[in-house]
């Protein structure tokens, strides 16, 4: 049976940052691209039309491919692309990639791990905060399981903003920001300079995709289903400060 334009995509996707996660996501977001105009803005995104987006992501993968298996990548040129054919294209080299290496295989990462595993999740995660942008931007609906956006979560939270801090790209936060997933039974503490306050400033609390999307920049703290308990400039002054890349 074919799929009706629009209809949202049928994922599979465990809670797992695995390769059976990555190419249900990677699927999802090849079979939206039709759905969706090339020219509609991507408002949370700066300037970018769905073409840019679409673009980026297969970039994206291209490059990680090669991080995974230390080889620079070799450029793709600077289009027009047909945008299906091109993101098709390097998602399945990403996938074959990270399918012929050992998890363990050494890697070139944006962490200590050193290791090709770190691809499987980073890109996971990459591709679903992107196929929200798609779909969302095309008003079309999204089911992800709340587990696998409860790890984007902790991706940023153990991952990202510690990078942005360890580069210079923002400062410790000066106080602690609570975090809690009411639909994962999961909750983190956001990176803080080791001589702030004990006890969090301010806590914020809703579905696990929700706190997602605020960590990455797409919603404001005062969206649809988080509650913000303190110190609210604190928690404006840590999103202004970027704590994703």
């Amino acid at each position: 049976m074919s799929r009706a334009p629009g209809a949202a995509p049928a994922l599979t996707t465990s809670p797992t940052a695995d390769l059976a996660t990555l190419t249900a996501l990677q699927d999802a977001f090849l079979a939206s691209v039709p759905d969706v105009d090339p020219t509609t803005r991507v408002p949370w995104c700066g300037r970018w039309r769905v073409r840019h987006l679409v673009v980026h992501l297969g970039r994206i993968h291209h490059w990680a491919a090669g991080q995974a298996c230390r080889r620079q990548e070799t450029p793709l040129g600077r289009g027009p692309f047909v945008l299906d054919e091109f993101y098709a294209a390097q998602a399945s080299e990403l996938r074959t990639t990270l399918a012929g290496l050992d998890p363990d295989a050494p890697a070139w990462t944006l962490d200590d791990s050193r290791v090709a595993r770190f691809w499987h999740r980073r890109q996971v995660h990459e591709t679903l905060v992107h196929l929200w942008d798609l779909r969302t931007a095309g008003g079309l609906p999204l089911d992800v399981p709340a587990a696998l956006w409860a790890d984007t979560v902790d991706e940023v939270v153990t991952v990202m903003q510690p990078r942005q801090v360890a580069l210079g790209r923002m400062a410790a936060l000066p106080g602690r920001l609570h975090l809690v997933a009411s639909d994962a039974e999961r909750d983190w503490v956001l990176h803080a300079a080791a001589d702030s306050p004990a006890a969090p400033v301010v806590q914020v609390t809703g579905p696990a995709a929700a706190l997602a999307l605020m960590l990455w920049g797409r919603t404001p703290p005062n969206g649809p289903g988080l509650t913000v308990t303190g110190d609210r400039t604190a928690l404006d002054d840590a999103l202004a400060a970027r704590p994703t890349p």
